[in-house]
């Protein structure tokens, strides 16, 4: 009987999960955990299969041809239903920026920026409750956390509100987040 109990229960743990609707960071079993008890994030090692493709961004180089950045950007599984939805990001929705070098030269096609090396992440979860209110990484409805590359597990930010919030200012009236760059959540 201990056998067969153990093959049941092994034939259980690895029933696959689909996803489906609602699910987000927080619940759904494809999905690490983003954030601990203390609100602490931190960059999901399974982000680029698991998350959907948001869209990318291109920072343009300062003088000349070409991009400085390329920001490549995904989005937990079910954000982009829910926003088409109601134009709001469900609490527990995940954001993860990946920001590259980029590198511009000539191509077939044109003169062309591409990514190079990874600079870090940048990774916001919705949080409308304020649920971690003693945290200075978590307001305006947000989770805020920047990653360096060299230490995906340590966060280097110190409060949202100098390292994060300025650069998302003029984007308050879409919920601090640049909607105008997916086409996903266009609508």
């Amino acid at each position: 009987m201990k056998i067969l109990g153990a093959a049941v229960l092994t034939a259980l743990v690895l029933l696959p999960v689909r996803w489906q609707p609602g699910m987000t960071a927080t619940n759904d079993p494809k999905t690490e955990t983003v954030v601990d008890a203390s609100g602490n994030l931190r960059v999901p090692g399974n982000y680029r299969t698991a998350y959907q493709s948001l869209g990318s961004w291109a920072v343009a180089v300062d003088q000349g041809q070409g991009a400085k950045e390329i920001h490549v950007v995904y989005a937990s599984p079910g954000t982009i239903a829910a926003y088409g939805k109601n134009g709001h990001f469900a609490d527990g929705s995940v954001l993860v920026k990946e920001v590259f070098e980029a590198t511009t030269g000539a191509m077939t096609t044109g003169t062309v920026s591409h990514a190079q090396a990874l600079k870090g992440w940048f990774v916001l979860m919705k949080d409308s409750k304020n649920s971690h209110p003693g945290n200075k990484l978590w307001g305006n409805g947000w989770g805020w956390s920047w990653f360096d590359a060299a230490n995906p597990s340590k966060t280097t930010s110190t409060d949202y509100k100098v390292d994060c919030l300025p650069c998302h200012e003029p984007a308050r009236a879409t919920d601090w987040i640049y909607v105008q760059g997916y086409p996903s959540l266009r609508r």
